[in-house]
């Protein structure tokens, strides 16, 4: 199975048929994905110009996508690399139990799904670099009460989503599912209000 890197030397590689150095930027999705699969690619298609269903599109644009989502990589794997060293610092002080910022790591390691987005086609429209940075930096300081990503202020609890886990707060402006660790406690009871006005 190939790795992130070598399907990226593809979607770069002008040797390569279109249809395969498309296909490789969808593969590399299987390794790296912030909003989730489909969600993502809706992100790049419509950053870099092209359509999610064009089968020939401009290998320009393909590797205009793939530096986007290589930036983001790099934010990501940069915090991991931070990530593991605290908490092996952390253990190594007697902390053994994890907070609820290493719950929430533990089921986005390797970025799938970091800011997930049900609906593929409501997500942040800023580069996914820039969305991992304020995210990440929301992780790092005390809970607020906005959506850390794009500071909306309606949070409406959702059930039934497709991650793990599979019900929590959704930023309605920018779409994503947003870590309940970065959220006060009034907060998180004011997004499953939201939603339990909505049903009602």
């Amino acid at each position: 199975m190939a790795g992130f890197r070598s399907l990226a030397r593809q979607v770069r590689d002008p040797r390569c048929d279109l249809a395969l150095r498309r296909y490789s930027l969808r593969k590399c999705l299987e390794r790296f994905a912030p909003y989730g699969h489909r969600a993502t690619w809706d992100h790049l298609c419509s950053r870099a110009g092209f359509g999610p269903e064009d089968r020939s599109p401009d290998p320009v644009r393909l590797v205009a996508a793939l530096d986007e989502l290589e930036e983001a990589r790099a934010v990501w794997l940069a915090y991991e690399v931070e990530f593991a060293e605290r908490r092996k610092k952390e253990k190594h002080d007697g902390l053994r139990r994890p907070g609820s910022v290493d719950d929430w790591h533990r089921l986005t390691w390797g970025g799938f799904g970091v800011a997930w987005c049900d609906d593929p086609a409501v997500h942040p429209r800023e580069p996914l670099a820039e969305v991992l940075r304020r995210l990440i930096a929301a992780l790092e300081r005390e809970p607020g009460s906005t959506c850390p990503v794009c500071g909306g202020e309606q949070l409406a609890w959702k059930y039934d989503l497709d991650h793990e886990p599979s019900a929590g707060p959704v930023c309605t402006d920018c779409g994503i599912l947003v870590p309940r660790p970065v959220l006060t406690p009034e907060s998180l009871a004011d997004a499953r209000r939201a939603r339990l006005l909505v049903s009602a």
